[in-house]
């Protein structure tokens, strides 16, 4: 199938990928919330992948791409991003604080298309991208983030790994999605588990009382995050420009924060929520800009 042209309207298949990803990574916010209240978190992580794996077995076959290409994409997406996700989660007393924290990977990817893809947006794209990363910056401030500095630190460092292999990802449009999550799980779960056997004390005993509800959450991560959610996105940013597709995730974190609300008890303050409009407001500004990109392809040809 040939790709669409950089200035080509989404596609009905394109925007349901959008919606999905918003939808399950909210879940799986609150789900690796729940796992690290139960298990050690690189724990975690390493059984995702473990899982994810039988799955994804089928798809590591050769030819493999060259090493200096894929490994860098391997290491961001993988060990370096997870095991911080999954740090900050166990360490974090607040759940929204951090959730906001792990989207700003999306201007971490807009910078990184810019300085090493050369990629552009439209101006009204432009400002739709800094309201809402306002809008995010200014969640993060609410006073009770203060005592989760180090959880936020996680989520901010864990942001940018991941924005980078995004945009390595769209630097090599020849990588099939599931192979490099295949790739992805072969390094990550025995990097994550041999962490955990070296430096999370009482392993066994977590395992041994970790109720039902830990292992469905690990459950979701590794079969409808990593397998689903996430070979959509990177499908998505081989074909579009990531600076056109990664605003509409600031969806995410008000998925994720409303679940907090209803499955953890967490009490959104005015802030957060003054925050969550703003950030709201710049994936509207996105939107428009889309709608006048549709408009401009489908105007009749001249002659």
């Amino acid at each position: 199938m040939s790709q669409p042209s950089r200035s080509s309207p989404f596609t009905l298949t394109e925007w349901a990928a959008i919606a999905a990803i918003i939808v399950v990574w909210g879940i799986n916010n609150v789900a690796a919330k729940v796992a690290t209240q139960a298990l050690p978190p690189l724990f975690v992580g390493g059984a995702r992948f473990v899982l994810a794996l039988i799955f994804l077995a089928p798809f590591l076959r050769p030819p493999f791409p060259p090493l200096k290409t894929i490994l860098p994409i391997l290491l961001f997406s993988g060990p370096a991003h997870f095991s911080l996700v999954y740090l900050g989660f166990a360490m974090a007393k607040n759940f929204s604080p951090l959730v906001i924290s792990l989207q700003l990977w999306i201007p971490f990817t807009a910078l990184f298309a810019w300085r090493i893809l050369g990629e552009t947006m439209r101006p009204l794209a432009v400002m739709g991208l800094a309201t809402a990363f306002l809008g995010v910056a200014g969640m993060t401030l609410d006073p009770k983030a203060f005592g989760d500095i180090p959880a936020i630190l996680a989520g901010l460092v864990a942001s940018a790994m991941w924005g980078l292999a995004t945009v390595l990802m769209r630097r090599s449009p020849s990588l099939r999605p599931l192979k490099t999550q295949a790739m992805t799980a072969v390094l990550t779960a025995p990097t994550l588990l041999i962490g955990s056997l070296a430096f999370e004390p009482h392993l066994g005993a977590a395992i041994a009382h970790a109720p039902p509800l830990a292992w469905a959450a690990i459950v979701w991560a590794g079969c409808v995050s990593t397998l689903g959610a996430t070979g959509l996105l990177f499908w998505l940013v081989q074909r579009r420009e990531p600076g056109r597709v990664t605003p509409f995730f600031l969806l995410t974190p008000l998925v994720s924060c409303s679940l907090g609300v209803f499955v953890l008890g967490d009490h959104i303050s005015l802030q957060v929520a003054l925050g969550g409009a703003v950030a709201m407001a710049g994936v509207v500004l996105v939107a428009l800009s889309e709608r006048r990109e549709t408009a401009a392809t489908v105007a009749p040809e001249p002659g």
